[in-house]
């Protein structure tokens, strides 16, 4: 038998993405992660951040990770249920609680991790899982690790999703569970779910409903995130999220009613096989809560620069598609057309960074701009008028 390299592959696909434009051209931060940066050796505005409130440089949560470093150490030894189950962890459980307004928390390793380790539990064989088509790849895994029927419906389509329900409802074997899955605010278009139609859709089916809202906490509802902006505490069942966007740090998050809670510690495997935070962290991550608690100016900041920018980069003529948060796509099309836009855009002094497939459809490349509280005026306009004339320059505008 000829012999044949059994990892040819690897180049022949990667090769492939460069050649369509498809492939990730890595940028190196060389400063922290701040509104003015450091990026490839060259001073740039940022505006392709989830550390949308800028906390991840706040001196409360530079100061806690520090003094809990000093006290604990860099490392929690092993994973949270044998025999790392911090008492750091514990107070920040019992203040996402209080937080989020629901009876209990978990602190998990990654928004990732939530959604792969707790919706296979959830759901499974008999029963039926709905996604909306534009959730986040996370969520995508997470269902496809399950045995669950599943059902799909349009982007934020509310009378898709009751198709999709009544269908369940007229076949022969009814689902044993019904879960309704979405994300909070979507993270490539900046659009938010309509949350009060789908729990009342979820309760007129006895569905529950579940909501990834990791680009919605820290932005919407006073930083609460999605559920408290549209006051729906007590009508959807699990809310994921994380601390490491609009929080600044790092983790992943759930919370919900305390059986949810005993549940997923005990049937979750990314929380149960995976090892626990480092102290610092976890102390920075209880900073964080305190911050936006008592500090509400840093949402208010967010806001102002959200709906500034957004318009007048309307006015210049970009698609920006159906944002309504803090980010803010330039839908260029064409995905060489939105990496050029983003090396020009870095060669001027700002850095926004390409969306390309399988990010996003084949025909929808953009560069994804998200704002942060701490930017100012001046760096706004700066941006716009580096926008404009790249823009102009590549004929998007």
């Amino acid at each position: 038998m000829a012999s044949r390299n059994p990892t040819a592959f690897l180049k022949e696909e990667y090769d492939a993405l460069v050649k369509n434009n498809f492939d990730w051209r890595l940028k190196v931060l060389n400063s922290a992660s701040n509104p003015h940066s450091v990026v490839n050796g060259k001073e740039v505005v940022m505006l392709t951040s989830n550390n949308y409130l800028n906390l991840a440089t706040h001196p409360k949560l530079i100061e806690a990770t520090i003094n809990a470093t000093k006290k604990y150490g860099a490392g929690a030894g092993a994973v949270p249920a044998i025999a790392a189950y911090q008492e750091l962890q514990q107070q920040f459980e019992k203040k996402l609680a209080k937080f989020k307004g629901v009876e209990a928390g978990l602190l998990c390793q990654t928004g990732f991790a939530v959604n792969s380790g707790v919706i296979p539990q959830l759901v499974g064989e008999g029963d039926l899982v709905i996604s909306d088509e534009l959730n986040h790849g996370s969520i995508i895994d997470g269902v496809r690790l399950t045995k669950a029927e599943r059902g799909i419906y349009k982007h934020s389509d509310m009378g898709d999703l009751e198709r999709v329900l009544n269908e369940a409802e007229k076949k022969e074997k009814p689902a044993r569970r019904i879960m309704i899955i979405t994300d909070g605010v979507f993270s490539m278009d900046g659009d938010i779910a309509r949350l009060p139609e789908i729990t009342k859709l979820a309760e007129e089916h006895g569905a529950m409903v579940y909501v990834d809202d990791c680009h919605g906490e820290g932005v919407l509802g006073e930083g609460r995130g999605i559920v408290h902006h549209f006051h729906l505490q007590g009508k959807v069942q699990v809310e994921g999220g994380c601390m490491s966007k609009g929080f600044g740090v790092f983790g992943g998050t759930l919370a919900g009613s305390r059986d949810l809670i005993n549940f997923a510690y005990n049937k979750s495997r990314t929380w149960l096989l995976s090892s626990a935070h480092p102290p610092g962290v976890i102390a920075a991550c209880i900073a964080a809560l305190e911050v936006v608690e008592t500090e509400p100016q840093h949402v208010q900041h967010l806001w102002d620069n959200t709906n500034y920018f957004r318009k007048e980069v309307q006015a210049l003529g970009y698609n920006t598609g159906n944002s309504q948060t803090p980010i803010i796509p330039a839908i260029t099309g064409d995905a060489g057309k939105a990496k050029a836009l983003s090396d020009e855009l870095l060669a001027e002094g700002v850095f926004a960074f390409p969306i390309v497939f399988p990010m996003v459809a084949r025909e929808k490349s953009r560069i994804r701009m998200q704002i942060s509280a701490n930017l100012t005026k001046d760096d706004l306009n700066f941006c716009l008028s580096k926008l404009e004339k790249v823009g102009k320059k590549l004929a998007i505008i």
